[in-house]
């Protein structure tokens, strides 16, 4: 039985949300830590591949800007399909684990094979290698989906308390930014290290890819072992067909947005990162600087720190307005820097956007939650699988298509790998450094504009604790 779902427009403060909402399903200290470590490893592993693989190809691995952005591309083609078909998968899995927690559990060990083969240098020819970095590539992508997505899809099982989720997301996105920092800051150095002294060295890159692997293997298995689903509804307790599932995404404006902040956002952020050792190693004349950059992420924490509380005070969309705001603020500050060639004025702008980004990426997990809600609420279905699969899907393409630009617009320049760089190429890196993701938070900030969910979400939530309350009963009635 379904509780009736008119007055969407109806509005409440969070003051009049109902107790029962706003103090159940509190989730212990140990597992929020445990569930943060998710990112963690994700990041850890995954951002060494985001950041750094397009300068592996072009600069060690030996092949094109061009073919590097190609393959980007045909990358995210795939990713149509494997994003959906995880959440799919996740909204037919039932174990005495989950839905989600047993993911961590069986792809752990084949993400961490995939990561560490896409930054092996095979002793093949050219046209091999393509073939190679193809297999590879794809590889690490699809199953980054099946590890990276349960980590979004599970925390609407983990509370139903919304203030409660917004402290999960906080300190996962805590500790995703720290995973990010940390190979970002100590990846050059590494392999360096490892390679005798050289970034460029193919054995420096392995040994980095295999150590980042298998920690982050590690730290899947601590969090499969120390999360729960604890929400539990009728709904989520059978499998969903693929029919009905796809009926939470109905008139489901909330989501609809969120993917597309979540595609245009992670687009423009993958340019600037990935062109970040280009930027310094030719139009700065120092590579170096890159991992110095790079490391500012972890001012990013201070605004992810006080996410809670001025989403608390200010709503998650004006929080996140707020932070895309700033980004744009810290972009054109660097634009300025990267004119005069001016490291503190680049430091400057640096370390406003970033502060700006970590208001931005604990709140997306967030509204994808909130939207799992709403399609239960609008169309009486409940389908965390396929909600939160497109937020991998989403990212990711976003990401591949970022890449795809840097790649496209590299080669336009006449980018040619270890080369004193022309004027044209020199501009090009900087339009990838600077002004795609100018564009990629504006557009996410107008889309912002629409977003009205903070409003009706009292109504939502009681709304729905009435009615999977009655379905309980009704259950248990029939037992």
């Amino acid at each position: 039985m379904s509780v009736s779902m008119q007055h969407h427009s109806s509005e409440a403060s969070p003051a009049t949300q109902p107790a029962s909402v706003i103090h159940k399903n509190m989730v212990p200290w140990s597992e929020r830590f445990s569930y943060s470590l998710s990112d963690f490893a994700c990041n850890l592993s995954f951002s060494l591949v985001s950041t750094y693989l397009m300068f592996f190809y072009t600069d060690v691995f030996g092949v094109s800007a061009a073919i590097v952005g190609t393959l980007f591309l045909v990358a995210r083609i795939v990713d149509a399909f494997d994003g959906p078909f995880w959440g799919i998968m996740i909204d037919h899995t039932h174990t005495r684990w989950g839905k989600s927690r047993p993911y961590w559990l069986w792809f752990a060990i084949p993400f961490a094979v995939f990561s560490v083969l896409c930054f092996t240098v095979p002793n093949m020819s050219t046209g091999m290698k393509v073939v190679w970095a193809y297999v590879t590539y794809i590889g690490v992508d699809v199953l980054y989906s099946a590890v990276n997505i349960p980590i979004t899809s599970i925390l609407p099982s983990l509370t139903s308390n919304p203030q409660e989720r917004v402290t999960l997301s906080t300190i996962r996105q805590f500790m995703g930014t720290l995973g990010a920092t940390i190979i970002s800051t100590i990846a050059l150095p590494l392999v360096a290290y490892f390679g005798g002294g050289s970034t460029s060295s193919a054995h420096g890159w392995f040994m980095v890819a295999l150590i980042m692997a298998v920690i982050a293997m590690v730290i899947f298995f601590i969090v499969f072992a120390n999360t729960k689903e604890r929400v539990q509804t009728v709904q989520s307790k059978k499998s969903i067909p693929i029919k009905t599932s796809l009926k939470a995404l109905k008139r489901n404006w909330p989501w609809v947005i969120v993917i597309f902040i979540n595609f245009i956002y992670w687009l423009g952020m993958q340019t600037r990162s990935q062109v970040t050792v280009y930027f310094f190693k030719y139009n700065m004349h120092d590579a170096t600087l890159a991992s110095f950059i790079l490391g500012l992420q972890l001012v990013a924490l201070l605004a992810v720190v006080i996410t809670p509380w001025t989403a608390k005070r200010i709503g998650k969309r004006n929080t996140m307005l707020m932070g895309m705001l700033l980004a744009i603020v810290g972009q054109l500050i660097l634009w300025g820097g990267s004119k005069a060639l001016n490291v503190p004025t680049i430091t400057v702008g640096t370390i406003v956007g970033y502060l700006g980004t970590g208001f931005v990426s604990g709140l997306i997990a967030v509204m994808l939650a909130d939207s799992v809600d709403y399609g239960e609420w609008k169309n009486g279905v409940r389908a965390e699988g396929i909600v939160t699969s497109f937020s991998s899907f989403s990212a990711k393409f976003g990401m591949g298509i970022g890449g795809a630009v840097t790649g496209l617009i590299l080669s336009a320049g006449g980018y040619v790998a270890n080369h004193a760089q022309s004027a044209q190429a020199l501009n090009a890196i900087e339009m990838n450094y600077v002004w795609v993701p100018i564009v990629g938070f504006g557009l996410s900030a107008i889309a912002l504009l629409f977003y009205k969910v903070d409003k009706i979400e009292p109504k939502m939530l009681a709304d729905l604790e009435q009615k999977h309350a009655q379905e309980n009963a009704l259950a248990d009635d029939q037992k």
